[in-house]
This record gives C-alpha cells, sequence and structure tokens, in this order.
C-alpha cells in the first residue's frame, strides 16, 4: 500500500469516527435531559472513572493507557458543555499547575473561572457560581497544603474526586542565566527545588508570589533588575520567557495531588478512597483509642495531618484518608466507632482512588 492509500484510508476512519462522535453526542444529550428532569448531578466522577478502566481493559491496540485517557478526556469535556453549561472555579491565576490539573480532569470544553485564594473557589461552589472546585491538597515532596485542609472545617462541599499531576518546575527569564540576581515563585515550588537553589544560585534573593503565573510576569516586567521565575513551562510561554533549565524539582517523581470539590456526595466505584476530619475529646489515651477504630475493622489508613482547631488553645483537628467507601460496611462500622471517642467526625467525601 503506498502513501496516499494510506492517508485516504486514514480520511475514511476520520469520517467514520466524526459521525460516531456525532451519534454520541446526541445521546449524551439526551443524558442531560434526562439529569435535569430527575435532578441528578451532571457531572459523575464515578461514571467517568469505571467508563476510562474499561475502555483500558478493552483496548487491544497500540494506543497506551495515558493516550486514551487524554483522548477520551476530551471527549467527555465535549459532553459536559453539551450536557450543561458547566463552570470550573480554581486557584489561579490562568496557567497555574491547579489551572493545569483542572484541564487534565474536564478537558478544555467546560469554563473556567480562576480565583484569587483558596477560600474564593470554595465560596463559588458554595454559592453555585462554579458547578465544581479544584484546590491543591498535599505535594509529594512539601506536604499537605495547610490552608485547603482548614477550609473543610465549616465547608458544606464535599471531595467527589482526586487530581495527581506530575509536577516539572523550571528555570525561566528574559534575560540571560548569568544576569539573573532574583528568582521568584510560590513557596510550595521553591521547597520543590531547594537543593537546586542552592546548587545553582545561592547568592541569589528569593521572593515568595501568589503564584507560579505571578512569578512568570514579574520576570518580565522587572527582567531589567535581574528578576527570573520558577514554574511550568505554560507560564513561561505566556509571557514570552525562555525556559532556561527544565524539571529542576529535586525529586524526579516530584506529584501534587489535587482534590475536586462539589454539592453532592459520589456513590460507590470498588475502588475508592473517603477522607473524614476529626477531633478527639481532651483525655488520655483519646487518640489512640480513635486510631484503633480503623485497625479493628482492618481498615487501611493512607493518610493523616493534624492542623490546631483555631476554636480552642492546644486542640487539634486530625484529617485522615482511609481505603473503601464510606457506604462500605466495615468503614462505615469503623467510622461509626471511631464517633464513640470524638467530640467531632465529619465526612469530607468518598471518591474514585484513580491514579490518573
Amino acid at each position: 500500500m503506498n502513501l496516499d492509500d494510506i492517508r485516504q484510508n486514514i480520511d475514511k476512519i476520520d469520517r467514520d469516527l466524526l459521525d460516531l462522535l456525532s451519534r454520541r453526542a446526541d445521546l449524551v444529550h439526551e443524558v442531560g435531559v434526562v439529569k435535569k428532569r430527575d435532578g441528578l448531578q451532571i457531572y459523575a466522577p464515578e461514571r467517568e472513572e469505571s467508563l476510562l478502566r474499561r475502555l483500558i481493559e478493552m483496548n487491544q491496540g497500540r494506543l497506551p493507557e495515558k493516550s486514551i485517557r487524554a483522548i477520551y478526556r476530551e471527549i467527555m469535556s465535549a459532553a459536559l458543555a453539551l450536557e450543561d453549561d458547566l463552570t470550573i472555579a480554581y486557584l489561579g491565576p490562568e496557567g497555574t499547575w491547579t489551572h493545569q490539573a483542572a484541564i487534565k480532569k474536564f478537558g478544555h470544553s467546560v469554563n473556567y473561572s480562576a480565583q484569587p485564594n483558596f477560600s474564593d473557589v470554595f465560596d463559588q461552589v458554595a454559592r453555585r457560581a462554579a458547578s465544581y472546585g479544584v484546590v491543591p491538597i498535599e505535594n509529594s515532596t512539601e506536604g499537605a497544603v495547610s490552608h485547603t485542609l482548614d477550609l473543610f472545617v465549616d465547608s458544606p462541599l464535599h471531595i467527589c474526586a482526586q487530581i495527581l499531576l506530575r509536577i516539572e518546575n523550571g528555570l525561566m527569564a528574559a534575560i540571560p542565566r548569568e544576569e539573573i540576581k532574583t528568582l521568584y515563585s510560590h513557596p510550595q515550588v521553591f521547597g520543590q527545588c531547594r537543593a537546586w537553589i542552592l546548587r545553582n544560585f545561592p547568592n541569589a534573593d528569593l521572593v515568595e508570589v501568589s503564584s507560579t503565573t505571578k512569578a512568570a510576569q514579574i520576570a518580565k516586567d522587572q527582567a531589567h533588575q535581574g528578576a527570573a521565575a520558577l514554574g511550568g513551562p505554560l507560564a513561561a510561554e505566556m509571557y514570552g520567557l525562555t525556559l532556561l533549565e527544565e524539571s529542576i524539582q529535586d525529586r524526579a517523581t516530584n506529584t501534587t495531588r489535587f482534590l475536586v470539590i462539589g454539592e453532592k456526595p459520589c456513590p460507590p466505584t470498588g475502588k475508592d478512597r473517603t477522607s473524614i476530619l476529626f477531633a478527639i475529646h481532651d483525655r488520655p489515651g483519646s487518640l489512640v483509642k480513635a486510631l484503633q477504630a480503623f485497625d479493628q475493622f482492618h481498615i487501611n489508613m493512607s493518610k493523616i495531618e493534624s492542623r490546631p482547631s483555631k476554636r480552642k488553645d492546644w486542640e487539634y483537628i486530625f484529617y485522615v484518608d482511609l481505603s473503601g467507601h464510606c457506604d462500605d460496611p466495615k468503614v462505615a462500622e469503623a467510622l461509626e466507632e471511631l464517633g464513640k471517642h470524638c467530640s467531632l467526625v465529619k465526612l469530607l467525601g468518598s471518591y474514585p482512588d484513580a491514579g490518573e
């Protein structure tokens, strides 16, 4: 078969694909009509993840799992846009890692709303000005994002999905490397690149800013003063900066976990994670007795963090991630037992334990 014949076959397949996608879109529209009639939420993370798992299991061709997820992410994004005018609030500005995580989960076809801080993301979703919100919760190098944890105490919102995003920071500037005097970035990025900074710019001034996008803007505007930024390639592209060095994070596997927050809980998928918070009574052995509830019912804890309650001096709230869904009998029993030893137990959400 010559090149022209191969291209003609590709063109035919493209026509067939477009026809199938149009037929799929018609069915998606019908799904949206039914969901609105029955008062169901438009975005269903449990359905999304089960669909992706099934497609990956069915795959007999050359496409790797990563490619299948990327292709169907955009197909499902277009479907969401057809079903409803979906808006996703995220910690801005445009071009941040949180923005990129939101796009990874929801694709390019939905609407995005950049928010100046964590509390505004929560507020936009709670007021229904946004359908869902995306916020960072922890980084594999720097640990938990405390601002996000604190907001869950009083928020009525649920965690309905998670996003794992590999973070690769770079050095960007509008000046030559030898002219750099000051580095701008988000404090988490400085933490992720600490060893690299000490090796390469031990005498540079480090200035923390609200986002890597803001850092890139300053590097552009104050280049004549020796400014440079650390952040992702999208920020460099947005402000026309040269990426002087890529992948400068201290750990090659540097990953940030983001949460999708919404109004309604997520049904079980068979492979789920549950997040809770609890406060213990101020008496000896309370924490040990509380944690024994998970051991008693053989529930695996994958994460535990403590934060000051901000309601009473020296009172702490504990944040825990568990394997399983809150509707699973053993998880439900463990949570009931936990409540016997705590002054507060709050279910933040059960959601697909996806590793994408």
